[in-house]
């Protein structure tokens, strides 16, 4: 009889470490297997931040798919006291023990600029809009041009249970049913020149990646992104208000998760949706919105006066 050293609030059980890093893996499994996110013949591309969440992420890929069709790409915002190269260290040694291909690249590689300098242009422009913004734009242009030039055939990113029930209660209130759907994991790409991302992790709560990565003497990063609390989002207010749910509701958010994840299989993507091919940007030929003659990052850098020199 093994000690048991969680409890699982959302069951009621109480596990011992083995058994609760087995529950881990095979959540993470069934959630591949029923949206079908990756095939064993896929390479695939994890994006990864050098977090909690990340280390989870590669832990367990590293253990069901074949490391040799693998990659890391792990970009430094360049945030100060944050995210900074000595931060990932663990990924550099990983993928270097599993002979995993791994690129680390920077915003200011690309752009010439650091998160925290493209923050201080806008306040001197008077275009505040907010860091994570930025780093979104930023970030999902750069992973996909990597899967893209690489020959990727999926992107994997690690957002957890905590995350996903946050944006789609951000869509809901905000009336968007176009990204409802698009957040689901059996979504189209609305352009060939994208590549798939897929989150095998998101169902699994926050708390469960901290401990999972706690007892696998993963290093922890003491600090948060300091913007969450700096400027604050929709998202960090709905997600303090979703964590004071859960604490009197123990498993409402994988009920909130599979409540939404049904209807908009039942009712969205059972019909035909009639989502047309993206335009292409006419500066720098990357997909755009419906409407729309430029991307949203040209138009971002154009208004700091910034050229957008990161390739599709």
């Amino acid at each position: 009889m093994r000690e048991a050293k969680v409890l699982q609030r959302h069951t009621g059980r109480a596990l011992c470490e083995r058994c609760f890093k087995e529950d881990i893996v095979n959540r993470f499994k069934e959630e591949v297997s029923r949206y079908k996110m990756f095939s064993p013949g896929d390479r695939i591309l994890l994006a990864l931040s050098g977090g909690k969440d990340s280390f989870v992420l590669l832990d367990v890929v590293k253990e069901v798919h074949d490391v040799s069709k693998i990659g890391i790409v792990t970009i430094i915002e360049g945030i100060r006291g944050y995210n900074r190269v000595e931060d990932i260290s663990w990924i550099v040694s990983t993928a270097k023990e599993y002979k995993i291909d791994l690129h680390v690249t920077s915003f200011k590689e690309y752009t010439g600029y650091d998160l925290d300098d493209l923050v201080r242009l806008g306040k001197l422009r008077n275009f505040e809009v907010s860091p994570c913004t930025y780093c979104g734009i930023l970030r999902r242009r750069i992973i996909n041009y990597y899967a893209r030039s690489q020959g990727y055939d999926k992107v994997l990113t690690a957002h957890n249970l905590d995350d996903e029930v946050q944006t789609y209660v951000m869509n809901i209130l905000r009336g968007d049913r176009g990204r409802l759907i698009q957040n689901h994991p059996l979504s189209k790409t609305l352009s060939r020149y994208f590549i798939k991302r897929v989150k095998p992790l998101r169902k699994i709560y926050e708390w469960e990646t901290s401990v999972y990565a706690y007892m696998a003497g993963f290093r922890f990063q003491e600090l948060e992104c300091p913007y969450i609390r700096h400027q604050p989002t929709l998202r960090a207010e709905i997600r303090d208000y979703l964590y004071e749910i859960e604490q009197e509701r123990p498993g409402s958010l994988l009920r909130v998760l599979e409540t939404i994840d049904n209807y908009v299989e039942r009712e969205l993507l059972s019909r035909p949706l009639g989502f047309e091919e993206l335009p292409t940007c006419t500066l720098c030929g990357a997909p755009t919105a419906q409407g729309r003659k430029t991307c949203v990052l040209c138009e971002l850098l154009d208004k700091l006066g910034i050229s957008n020199r990161i390739p599709f």
